[in-house]
């Protein structure tokens, strides 16, 4: 099976689609395949799908949904092998094939959906950042590029952009899109290490224009500017983020990035060093930004 959630829900067995129509049943199937290989309990799924209060019929209409994802999950494993022949007689049953209970597995107390490891994208994407990360820290800038590269590459847009999303699967957005940042943000700082400023300044024009709060993004555009011989660009990126602060939230830019603003003001010789320009800049608490592009 392949399933991908960073972007439109796909969930693929074979040539078939086993993503339902139908909002409930599409909930259900996402969580399931967010925390795949996982237990997800049955209070988990219906406070997913129904919130706080769900009605009396919940436990029966919950197994009513997983009844009708196992048929489409069967439909899909039995499905021809060439695409040409779908709509014809389903294949012969192996005495090896799974069946729709063997994936979708009803577990002590909730269900689990049982498949191979990296083949949903949100386990690979995490894959990828963490040893993309791990390079950035051991200070192998080029590879950290290149592993932080291809888990952004997974993106096709929003996480579960076309899924009705309940608290468990908002608090599974909101942690996709922050860990996403952050790949995007440790992506840029090593191409910065790098020396590819000149690459990153039109992806940073962008970020900085869609996350006008984001002082990291903004830190980041200022060096590749200054890198770049645009001081007064980089000078004038500053006073915009000051600006926007301000009339936002009523605060001051952060220290670190009042820092590199100042050292670019006095033209400080440690800003010719790769990581004189690259102060770290963390977020602010309670300060919210708009989704990842």
């Amino acid at each position: 099976m392949q399933v991908k959630l960073l972007g439109p829900f796909v969930a693929q067995e074979h040539h078939g689609s086993i993503v339902p129509s139908a909002a409930k049943p599409r909930q259900i199937l996402a969580l399931l395949a967010l925390r795949a290989g996982g237990i997800v309990t049955t209070a988990t799924l219906m406070e997913e799908v129904w919130g706080d209060r769900p009605p009396r019929s919940a436990p029966t209409t919950l197994q009513t949904y997983i009844l009708k994802l196992r048929r489409l999950l069967e439909q899909a494993l039995t499905a021809p092998d060439d695409p040409l022949l779908i709509g014809a007689a389903a294949r012969p049953v192996a005495a090896d094939q799974l069946h729709a209970k063997e994936v979708l597995v009803t577990r002590h107390g909730g269900y689990q959906l049982d498949i191979e490891p990296g083949t949903v994208d949100t386990q690979e994407f995490e894959r990828l950042q963490e040893i993309g990360q791990a390079a950035f820290t051991a200070g192998d800038f080029a590879a950290a590029s290149t592993l932080l590269g291809q888990a952004l590459a997974l993106w096709r847009g929003p996480a579960l952009v076309d899924v009705r999303t309940g608290l468990e699967l908002e608090i599974e957005v909101l942690r996709l899109e922050e860990a996403r940042m952050t790949a995007l943000e440790s992506r840029i700082a090593a191409d910065l290490r790098l020396g590819r400023h000149g690459r990153v300044l039109s992806e940073l024009a962008a970020l900085s224009a869609q996350h006008p709060l984001h002082e990291g993004l903004h830190a980041q555009y200022m060096a590749a500017q200054y890198a770049s011989g645009r001081v007064w660009q980089a000078l004038q990126t500053y006073q915009r983020l000051r600006h926007t602060l301000d009339v936002e939230l009523g605060i001051e830019p952060s220290a670190p990035v009042r820092r590199l603003y100042e050292s670019m003001v006095a033209a400080d010789v440690l800003l010719d060093a790769p990581s004189g320009l690259l102060p770290s800049v963390p977020l602010r608490a309670g300060r919210a930004l708009p989704s990842a592009v």
